[in-house]
């Protein structure tokens, strides 16, 4: 069965904190920027990492997944090894917080698959998820600036099987204007976490975020269908604008509770 979510810096408070609000709000699971900050690797000894993932089981939760989004340019090549290598520190750290995603964005696929940079985005895409096929860590590209097929096509030339999805259905329709539900039957195999945020794309091309149920995304049909394709992870709740985000996060997650229960 899927379970819920929530990115502890939506909450806009110092990480224990979070901790304690998602406890309260009755989700099971964490997905924290580990990017900068207290929860960085290059802040973390070894026994602070041992004390965290103490505090969050401690809570009753879990990490569903790691965001190592910082700008890594995946489209350079030889200019970005400081980047790469500082992803496999954050794909290290999913290891010590007892989770095996990681995700972050990779940048626009471009158009022209025989063009330098698309080769550069495969040759990056590829080191990292060689790097987790070693240890054991999924690098999960999260959706957003184009439609699911082209990023699939993508993801299909690395060679290696760590190359993963985070499916955000609100990027996918804000930005790319697709139906996520569509998006899932295309990703079906590579889906490993997902988002639960929503919105709509405005009719200059720009985009607005909006209180899940509010926006775009149809998630009673999204979800099922996630479900339809045997995914059975984390619906995490995202929210990134607003002046009402406590209450934006307490409502998504009692909407995604009902909605699991009409399907399970």
């Amino acid at each position: 069965m899927m379970k819920i979510g929530v990115i502890p810096d939506s909450f806009q408070v110092p990480f224990k904190e979070a901790v304690i609000l998602a406890r309260d709000m009755g989700v099971q699971g964490l997905q924290p920027y580990v990017t900068h900050g207290e929860l960085a690797p290059e802040n973390l000894t070894a026994d602070d990492r041992r004390a965290i993932l103490k505090y969050v089981k401690d809570n009753g939760l879990v990490f569903s997944a790691l965001c190592a989004d910082f700008g890594l340019h995946f489209n350079e090549r030889g200019t970005n090894e400081a980047g790469i290598e500082r992803t496999m520190r954050m794909m290290d750290l999913a290891l010590d917080f007892d989770t095996h995603i990681v995700t972050t964005h990779i940048g626009r696929v471009p158009d022209d698959e025989n063009c330098e940079e698309y080769a550069n985005m495969v040759n990056t895409i590829e080191r990292l998820g060689k790097y987790g096929d070693s240890i054991g860590v999924v690098f999960a590209t999260e959706t957003g600036p184009e439609p699911a097929e082209p990023l699939r096509n993508m993801l299909a030339k690395a060679d290696t099987h760590s190359a993963k999805v985070n499916l955000d259905p609100a990027n996918l329709f804000m930005c790319a204007g697709e139906n996520p539900v569509k998006s899932v039957r295309v990703l079906k195999d590579y889906i490993v976490h997902t988002h639960a945020k929503d919105g709509q794309m405005n009719p200059d091309g720009s985009y607005t975020e909006y209180r899940l149920g509010d926006g775009g995304v149809p998630f009673r049909e999204y979800i099922g269908t996630l479900k339809a394709v045997g995914y059975d992870g984390f619906l995490t709740i995202e929210r990134e604008a607003g002046a009402t985000r406590m209450e934006d996060i307490r409502h998504a997650a009692a909407l995604l509770r009902g909605i699991l229960s009409e399907l399970y």
